[in-house]
């Protein structure tokens, strides 16, 4: 790899599940000693949703902090693009990597393609076929402008193909978050304590996240998402944990929402913490892309709190299942998870993304 250190990466990220998902990325350069710097748009801009996971997944901070914040999907977007401009046309790296679906990937990829710099999508290639979900958008742009597409799995290349994206851009590596999770793990087991501070034991208690607009803007969705949660409670009597995302928790208190006493509502935790709470749950509950696969490869039963999926896999390894958000099929798809065998097979590679991706990057950017 020492023939391609002369070559420089920016590394766009704005998100939590992007920290997460860039780290092994991040590690694998810092061990390569290849040239790269962190742009950090803050997207996500609370202390629990982005600079706890610098610190626990031992990242480099960011050369630069745009400190975007929330806004419209149009504010955000805007103000990332022309800071993102500015940055690149100063450093003048030879590849931009971005990776998922926010509007810090779809800022980056706009910023990198019509400055002429390469740009690479990990994660290229997942699609819900649900354009009312603003990511959607975000990946679809996004793969359209790379010259990189980094495919987690087949099914994701076969999507790209279909779209007329030359299969000499596509590259399937398997997902990084493989990496995350497998290092940092043993590491969640030594130093969390989350367990015997919530008074929780092993695989006897639910885990739910829920953040996505779809399920939590509109008061009839986040309303039977809730009643479904104490559906749970009534039949199964086991602690119901829910680290309560900024975004929920405001729309909780718009709709003068009744929270059950079931429910424990916790500030959103690190990602050792989350991590092992995901790792010895009974069965996970969530709408989030990334928590899916988190659970698919540890093998904890899941159930998606969406009628759609980009992750596939997990339904096909038979880890997942759709139940919406109406309360009595969250409760039906529960009864049918949650004695499941935990014997399926990860789909989402062996653990070696990161170098793949690299691999290939710097040895077909020119």
């Amino acid at each position: 790899m020492k023939f391609y250190t002369n070559k420089k990466i920016c590394i766009i990220l704005g998100t939590r599940p992007e920290i997460i998902k860039m780290s092994p990325i991040i590690k694998a350069c810092k061990k390569q000693k290849i040239k790269f710097f962190i742009l950090h748009t803050n997207q996500h801009y609370s202390e629990s949703l982005d600079k706890i996971f610098f610190k626990e997944l031992r990242l480099p901070q960011a050369k630069y902090n745009l400190k975007i914040g929330s806004g419209s999907h149009a504010e955000e977007v805007g103000r990332m693009l022309i800071n993102i401009e500015k940055i690149l046309v100063k450093e003048t790296p030879n590849i931009v990597l971005v990776e998922g679906d926010t509007n810090t990937v779809l800022a980056g990829a706009l910023a990198a393609a019509k400055l002429n710099i390469k740009l690479g999508h990990i994660e290229a290639g997942l699609r819900s076929y649900f354009r009312k979900m603003p990511e959607e958008i975000n990946r679809i742009l996004t793969d359209h402008c790379s010259d990189f597409l980094f495919a987690p799995t087949k099914n994701a290349k076969n999507i790209l193909l279909k779209e007329g994206i030359s299969s000499k851009k596509i590259f399937i590596t398997g997902n990084t978050i493989v990496e995350a999770v497998h290092q940092n793990l043993k590491l969640a087991n030594k130093k969390s304590k989350i367990l015997s501070r919530l008074k929780i034991q092993k695989e006897n208690y639910f885990l739910v996240t829920i953040h996505r607009s779809e399920n939590v803007d509109k008061i009839e969705g986040l309303k039977e998402i809730l009643e479904g949660l104490d559906l749970i409670y009534m039949r199964f009597n086991l602690p119901i944990i829910y680290p309560v995302h900024p975004r929920t928790k405001k729309m909780i208190k718009k709709f003068k929402l009744r929270i059950s006493k079931n429910i424990k509502l916790i500030e959103p935790v690190g990602f050792l913490d989350f991590l092992k709470l995901e790792a010895n749950a009974k069965l996970i509950l969530t709408d989030s892309g990334g928590v899916q696969e988190e659970a698919c490869i540890l093998q904890v039963p899941c159930v998606t709190l969406r009628e759609n999926t980009e992750r596939p896999e997990t339904l096909e390894v038979k880890g997942n299942i759709l139940s919406g958000c109406d309360s009595r099929k969250i409760l039906k798809c529960v009864l049918k998870m949650i004695n499941k065998k935990r014997n399926w097979k990860n789909p989402f590679g062996s653990g070696d993304a990161s170098k793949k991706i690299l691999k290939l990057f710097l040895k077909n950017a020119k």
